[in-house]
């Protein structure tokens, strides 16, 4: 970690000298991401309801699925470069320096701009945990920090499993994309408008639904998804730590199995 915030900070001031360009790149992430709130806003425009959820608790799914994923792209979102590296053998220079490479990799051209994606997903989730008319009891208001906390761990795990499959496929970042840009795009959208099979996977194979469709239908006095129980509300911390444990272990196969360009 401290490394990571040595070349986190290094980055940060590199940023800060040019203000007005950190300003306006903040604004543009700031600005695209709300697009894609406006087309769900678009959607409201000619239904009242998106399978059977009102705009307010889309949107709620939205800002949590928006702040979590952006809270792991701002942390780790320079891991999905890892390909260019493996690729052009620049990752050599970072095996030499006596710090971790997760590390280096993930602090990489830490872009202080991706705060907009946050920020925009922030005032979203503001808006929707106002317009819910939910009974916000203690333990409701204490599992939300927890859900936005475990939802960014899960979508890290997946940023450094995605980097570990790098180092074997070499040009595989649209597919790691997939599957963090990807998935976010889709958990901004209830469970019900998607398969059965679809939903099963997302919770049990690759558990994106504990960001927000599991934890959110909980808060929302909804039925969980798969009619799980409802404990299983509760368990995004777990899953998070699951899924961090593996991701790991993938790094560091694929870390063992690098053997640069040979050039």
């Amino acid at each position: 970690m401290r490394v990571y915030r040595l070349i986190a900070a290094m980055w940060i001031r590199s940023t800060m000298a040019y203000r007005a360009s950190f300003v306006m790149s903040t604004f543009a992430s700031f600005t695209v991401t709300a697009l894609d709130f406006v087309a769900i806003l678009l959607m409201f425009s000619r239904v009242d309801a998106l399978g059977g959820w009102p705009l307010s608790e889309v949107a709620f799914l939205y800002g949590l699925s928006c702040v979590s994923f952006g809270l792991a792209d701002l942390a780790i979102g320079s891991m999905e470069r890892l390909g260019q590296r493996v690729r052009d053998g620049t990752l050599d220079t970072l095996l030499v320096r006596p710090a971790p490479v997760l590390a280096q990799v993930a602090a990489d051209r830490f872009g202080l701009r991706r705060l907009g994606r946050v920020t925009q997903g922030a005032l979203v989730l503001g808006w929707a945990v106002t317009a819910v008319g939910v009974d916000w009891t203690l333990p409701k208001v204490l599992l939300m920090p927890v859900v936005l906390l475990s939802g960014a761990g899960i979508f890290c795990a997946v940023f450094v499993a995605g980097a570990a499959f790098q180092f074997v496929a070499q040009d595989a970042s649209e597919v790691q994309n997939a599957f963090t840009y990807g998935g976010t795009t889709l958990l901004q959208y209830p469970p019900t408008v998607f398969g059965t099979e679809l939903v099963r996977g997302v919770t049990f194979v690759l558990p994106l639904a504990f960001v927000n469709w599991v934890p959110a239908a909980y808060l929302l006095g909804r039925p969980l998804p798969l009619d799980l129980p409802g404990w299983v509300a509760f368990t995004s911390p777990l899953v998070a730590a699951g899924c961090g444990a593996l991701s790991g272990v993938a790094w560091r196969a694929g870390l063992r199995s690098y053997r640069s360009t040979g050039s």
